[in-house]
């Protein structure tokens, strides 16, 4: 089994909302610090495990910025940050898998189930051993507490519920554990 530290320099976790009805807004989170643990050979024995600072959001705008920081969404005075704990990782093909963990948004936990895949290693520049790894999964914002909305003049929503969640992920090899 290799335990894999995230490298945020080279991660990517992104979520895209539909806003008034009929547009994309796109955001991403910028700090956050993890471990994947991962066998190829074994990949129902992996693990992950992350935590985001929720106040690390970035979707371009600092106003936006600040209201999804507010008590209306993130509440990151609160909630300072995301987590994620991989419970169950099921195989699906070559280097994929359905990664089921505990999602913890504002004090609410859930269970999400995130669509990944193993997209290789090598050494990079410096000789370090990095992988890379991808993932999506959707989820009910209001399902986390998330709630805060605006009715349009049209009778919408000016935030959608669901809420997409991609990640690509680079992490670096911390170490290979020998099997006893």
């Amino acid at each position: 089994m290799a335990i894999w530290n995230i490298d945020t320099k080279h991660t990517a976790v992104e979520f895209v909302a539909t806003h008034m009805m009929f547009t994309k807004v796109r955001g991403k989170f910028e700090a956050l610090e993890g471990t994947i643990e991962y066998d190829p050979a074994n990949i129902a024995a992996s693990k992950v495990n992350v935590t985001i600072d929720a106040g690390s959001i970035n979707t371009g705008v600092a106003d936006r910025d600040g209201h999804l920081k507010s008590p209306d969404f993130l509440d990151i005075a609160n909630f300072p940050s995301l987590t994620f704990v991989s419970t169950n990782v099921e195989p699906t093909g070559d280097n994929k898998a359905k990664v089921t963990g505990d999602l913890t948004i504002r004090g609410n936990t859930r269970s999400v189930t995130l669509d990944a895949s193993f997209e290789g290693s090598g050494k990079n520049p410096w000789g370090m051993e990095v992988a890379g790894f991808s993932g999506s999964t959707k989820i009910n914002r209001e399902d986390f507490g998330l709630t805060w909305n605006a009715v349009l003049e049209t009778g919408g929503l000016l935030v959608s519920k669901e809420v997409q969640i991609n990640l690509e992920v680079q992490a670096a090899l911390e170490a290979v554990a020998v099997s006893a």
